[in-house]
């Protein structure tokens, strides 16, 4: 007898012992399982989260062979350009200076820069270069001329690279232009390609372009 009751109050010790290290290995499995699902989960929406915004990103920067020379930093960078109304954010391109003093001879840096919502097919410096001396001289010294040909160049609406695909735009000047092409390559009145497009600024999208455009 005596034999017996040792042998079950050491069954029962020992169950007393066991139990408690069993439930807590159920307890901490049952954990796992529940966890893992929430990991993954949280990780699902991070990752559908960023897809969007990343591809959305892609498709809204600025393209184009030119885009290579526009500064990385500073207030000419496409960060920079993005702060500023459009005549002062070309002013700080080193590649528009041309196109920036025709528009101070024309008298157009507060109409460009107080206006909303436009687009600017914005000549580069070798784009003036194109024109002989002579007739840019005869131009630049020409105020009513000029600036036709600068407000040619503005459109009273924000123009997508998608709209550039078949366009036809009235202009400040009150003629029209004429867009064709699709994904990086767009020409302005098939003559003009942009070399650099989508281009932000606080009021305006720009677009730059290798060839000056005369009015119709």
């Amino acid at each position: 007898m005596n034999s017996l009751k040792i042998r079950r109050t050491a069954i029962a010790v020992t169950a007393a012992v066991l139990l408690p290290f069993s439930l807590a290995a159920c307890s901490d499995s049952g954990g796992d399982t529940k966890a893992a699902p929430s990991a993954a989960s949280g990780d699902e929406a991070k990752t559908g989260g960023a897809t969007p915004s990343g591809d959305s990103m892609t498709g809204d920067q600025p393209f184009g062979a030119a885009c290579a020379g526009v500064p990385k930093e500073g207030a000419g960078s496409f960060d920079g350009m993005a702060k500023d109304p459009v005549a002062t954010a070309a002013s700080n391109n080193p590649a528009l200076s041309t196109l920036v003093a025709a528009v101070k001879q024309a008298g157009l840096v507060d109409t460009l820069n107080n206006a909303k919502d436009i687009t600017v097919f914005a000549p580069t410096n070798d784009a003036f270069a194109k024109i002989p001396k002579a007739d840019l001289d005869k131009v630049l010294a020409d105020k009513a001329t000029l600036t036709k040909i600068l407000t040619y160049h503005v459109v009273g609406q924000k123009l997508t690279p998608q709209q550039l695909e078949n366009g036809s735009f009235e202009t400040l000047q009150k003629g029209m232009v004429t867009t064709t092409g699709s994904g990086e390559a767009y020409k302005v009145n098939d003559t003009s390609n942009v070399v650099c497009g989508n281009v932000k600024t606080a009021n305006a999208n720009v677009y730059i372009v290798d060839t000056v455009l005369m009015p119709k």
